[in-house]
């Protein structure tokens, strides 16, 4: 099981790295691509052009694969329970901010999953190594 949470953690952490992989071939009646750096509703009506709004969001993907992938290294026990913690803390944090920055509804799921992670480790105290805290 710890593997397997490790394994989901890394998959939530690289999923992120499709706001800079090529787009798919736009199809007739398919689906909008939901991973654009190039378009933020917050972001261009404070003025920030494309290029800087694109740097941000990729230094956020950065944060958010590093701190999961700390997060994933902790659970199976290449860092301490503390690190763990702390890379869920960072991923969840850059990737909500992302996600939010960036936002397309379908991209929700990933929002509640980071806060789901968030609340399980800031709140229940859970961790890989010791469950929930008493």
């Amino acid at each position: 099981m710890t593997w397997l949470f490790a394994l989901f953690l890394a998959a939530h952490a690289l999923i992120h790295a499709s706001f800079v992989a090529p787009r798919p071939p736009v199809s007739a009646g398919g689906p909008e691509w939901p991973f654009d750096l190039a378009h933020s509703w917050m972001l261009s009506p404070l003025g920030l052009d494309g290029d800087a709004s694109r740097l941000l969001g990729i230094a956020l993907i950065g944060f958010t694969i590093i701190g999961f992938g700390v997060a994933a290294l902790s659970t199976v026990g290449a860092f301490g329970e503390g690190v763990f913690a702390a890379g869920i803390v960072a991923g969840s944090v850059a990737s909500i901010l992302l996600l939010a920055l960036f936002f397309h509804p379908w991209l929700v799921l990933g929002i509640g999953i980071d806060v789901v992670i968030l609340w399980a480790v800031l709140v229940a105290r859970w961790s890989p190594q010791g469950g929930l805290a008493g």
